[in-house]
């Protein structure tokens, strides 16, 4: 059987690996445009900062170690032009000359392209680069070489953004980062990203919100935006977002769907017989929603490559869907998030409920504990997991990771409080924070505890309900809201005569666990009470000018 591959890196080569330790008769053809058919474009921003020191260290395998090792044909710097659907065959071109190829079976892999917005003088723009392989990074070193003190500009502030910022400030460049959305890291909802946006704001990055880049006036040193403000740009990252690379694969009748995503079935295969496609550029299933959906993603990437070799070779595999599991470092802080937002979550689900714990990353009596700020997003009658997203300086992968396997295997909040995870005091705490965040959810699912979110708070008392404060005289002098009544936990059974039992009260504390407390004393002693979820230090985070100080 020959196999021709079009497009390396990781759905490509994960598909010819695994094909040849099964098909060791095949003849496996890997075609890239490029001048390297492996490498770790994830740590392409880690080499900008030098975090990664030695370029060469990015280079996962090269042409010569594959053909010895795998017996593959790697033919780099060479593009496929067209496809030849009758004839199973490409066109292909390398150094000027083109010439054909046949195939049986051929693989779709070029991932996923920078979506590059039309804006005026970007044309003539010098300073204004992408970041999607290793010739963009050596432009961009070459770049950076001249201007290693200037002002630095990224446009886009999701993941790969946020990235180039830190390393961009890294290098003693001066940041601006803009992004369209209201807030930084458009995956995750607005208070999780409003951590992150205090990190790059405490690390001297300025931080736009709700605007875009309109126009590029000198040549790219003057970037104009929507509102009409003018920056001054040394050197512009474009971070805006991918689109699938799907030229090759529409010119050949390969049937597109979603913003261009190349339609594949289970077997991914696409509507031309013999015709495969994996990786960025192909629409899969949102395991959660069952919509259609673009997960431009390394690790689901190289799944699909070895599923769809284990198709090939006939060992029987499928494309079950991704769920979006990522993570990203911003200076001291890392945040992650694994399937559905709440925003995203209530647009396709009804009775969704949402709790944030805080919890330290190992016991808190052990040295150098740092506390977790956990989301999840659920269903408050069945306790289906819908989603999740975490903050924190440590321990941040190992929470998402984990619930990220909960929703895979379909457990619920209610199987949370019974995962068994190692414990030491070095390493984490007898009940985890996702323990912890069960329990929390339960107490929800099952009627023990009713919520406010911090959206929702001003709302509620404008309606009459009543902010009942449980925290110490000690903790409002660090900040307090306002009109609140003050009454410490601790207090709380003995001064209950000042609380109106015909009013209804909300209850927070500094991280919402102490205010359940009083939510349950209250509750059975026959007041209407709700508790503040996040409590006080997730409301100050996202509304910090709120917050009185004396």
């Amino acid at each position: 059987m020959k196999i021709v591959i079009v497009g390396g890196v990781a759905g490509g080569m994960s598909a010819a690996t695994r094909l040849r330790r099964l098909m060791e008769d095949a003849e496996i053809i890997v075609f890239d445009k490029g001048p390297y058919v492996s490498f770790a474009n994830c740590g392409l921003p880690f080499h900008v900062s030098g975090e990664i020191a030695e370029r060469s260290s990015l280079l996962v395998q090269t042409p010569e170690r594959l053909k010895g090792r795998f017996e593959l044909d790697v033919r780099p710097e060479t593009e496929v032009l067209s496809i030849d659907v009758e004839k199973k065959e490409v066109t292909a071109i390398s150094q000027g000359k083109q010439y054909t190829e046949s195939y049986d079976k051929l693989i779709l892999s070029p991932g996923a392209k920078p979506f590059v917005p039309p804006m005026e003088g970007l044309d003539n723009a010098d300073n204004v680069y992408t970041l999607r392989n290793i010739p963009d990074l050596d432009k961009i070193m070459d770049k950076l070489e001249g201007v290693s003190t200037g002002q630095a500009t990224v446009i886009g502030a999701g993941f790969i953004g946020l990235e180039m910022a830190e390393s961009l400030a890294k290098k003693g460049l001066k940041v601006t980062l803009i992004e369209k959305a209201p807030h930084v890291l458009p995956p995750l909802d607005e208070e999780m990203a409003a951590f992150v946006e205090s990190e790059l704001v405490k690390n001297g990055i300025t931080v736009i919100t709700g605007q875009s880049a309109q126009s590029f006036e000198k040549n790219g040193e003057t970037i104009i935006l929507e509102d009409g403000t003018s920056l001054q740009s040394d050197l512009t990252i474009l971070s805006v977002g991918v689109q699938p690379e799907n030229d090759l694969a529409k010119s050949a009748g390969v049937e597109l769907g979603l913003r261009g995503g190349i339609l594949v079935d289970e077997q991914y295969q696409t509507n031309i017989e013999d015709i495969y496609a994996v990786g960025d550029a192909i629409v899969v299933k949102n395991q959660i929603t069952n919509q259609d959906a673009l997960i431009s993603l390394a690790s689901p990437a190289n799944r699909q490559g070895r599923q769809l070799a284990d198709i090939i070779a006939g060992h029987g595999s499928s494309n079950k869907g991704s769920i979006g599991t990522a993570i990203v470092r911003a200076f001291d802080l890392a945040a992650a998030s694994t399937g559905l937002s709440e925003r995203m979550a209530r647009q396709y689900f009804a009775d969704v409920a949402v709790v944030h714990t805080t919890g330290n990353d190992h016991a808190g009596y052990y040295p150098g504990a740092t506390s977790i700020t956990l989301k999840l997003v659920f269903n408050s009658k069945t306790g289906a997991i819908y989603g999740a997203q975490a903050v924190g300086q440590k321990g941040v992968d190992k929470r998402i990771d984990i619930l990220a396997t909960a929703i895979k295997a379909g457990l619920t909040v209610f199987d949370l409080p019974e995962l068994e995870f190692t414990y030491a005091p070095p390493f984490g705490s007898a009940k985890d924070p996702v323990n912890m965040i069960g329990y929390a959810a339960s107490n929800l699912a099952q009627g023990l505890s009713d919520s406010v979110q911090w959206y929702e708070l001003q709302e509620q008392l404008e309606k009459g309900k009543i902010l009942l404060d449980v925290r110490t005289p000690a903790e409002l002098l660090t900040g307090r809201f306002p009109d609140a009544l003050s009454i410490p936990l601790d207090s709380l059974r003995e001064r209950l005569d000042e609380l109106d039992p015909a009013k209804e009260y909300i209850v927070s504390c500094h991280s919402g666990l102490r205010s359940y407390i009083a939510e349950r004393i209250l509750k059975q002693k026959g007041f209407k009470v709700a508790n503040l979820d996040g409590a006080y230090s997730l409301y100050n985070n996202v509304r910090p000018k709120e917050i009185l100080h004396d």
